[in-house]
């Protein structure tokens, strides 16, 4: 599948925030607050309605480091589930596996936590799981698998990473490297910088 492979720092300038995370791009930021590009710095284009809309939906769809159809596909099953279909959005997305390994702290990134799920090395309930969009559901055990836990890049991120999880929704044991999905997330817990009611209103016109 198609995706992203340019520089990161390029989207955090373009977003005037960090929504990778990673500490050397609040460094980048601190030095380069402002849009890459010959005129970036002096751009001082006011966006219209469609583009303030457009920018809220296009953040939180990198931020989860997805493509515009998949992105859609899950507004789509959002709204058509009960509730609030902003909060409904933010559920489905913290549900998928390369996020919640993400969230554990097995991975820095979460281009990092998809790539370690493609290449085989998590497990959801004791079976090797390598889809990064597969919903986690309240319950499911995610652990490294046995032959990757000596794997470097994996070992130096748990290492950068807290010990203990700091979401109330998920426990990790890292000294096992394992870790589960507790509970549905409450919408109140997900921190996500983005105007949810924008993006509704982007796919609503």
């Amino acid at each position: 599948m198609a995706r992203y492979t340019g520089p990161k720092a390029k989207l955090c300038r373009k977003f005037g925030e960090n929504i990778f995370g990673t500490a050397k791009y609040d460094k980048i930021l601190g030095k380069r607050k402002f849009p890459s590009g010959q005129h970036g710095k002096n751009m001082r284009r006011k966006l219209s309605d469609y583009g303030v809309h457009l920018r809220e939906k296009q953040k939180l769809r990198t931020t989860y480091c997805l493509m515009e159809k998949q992105f859609k596909n899950y507004f789509v099953k959002a709204a058509k589930a009960t509730g609030v279909t902003g909060d409904n959005l933010m559920q489905l997305l913290e549900r998928r596996l390369d996020n919640v390994v993400y969230r554990l702290g097995f991975a820095v990134t979460r281009m990092q936590s998809r790539q370690f799920v493609t290449h085989g090395h998590m497990m959801v309930n004791g079976r090797k799981v390598d889809i990064p969009s597969f919903l986690v559901k309240e319950g499911d055990i995610i652990e490294v698998r046995p032959q990757s836990r000596g794997m470097k890049l994996l070992v130096e991120a748990m290492d950068r990473t807290e010990i203990s999880s700091p979401y109330s929704w998920l426990s990790v044991d890292k000294e096992n490297f394992r870790g589960q999905f507790n509970a549905m997330p409450a919408p109140s817990e997900i921190s996500a910088n983005v105007d949810l009611r924008l993006i509704v209103e982007f796919y609503s016109k």
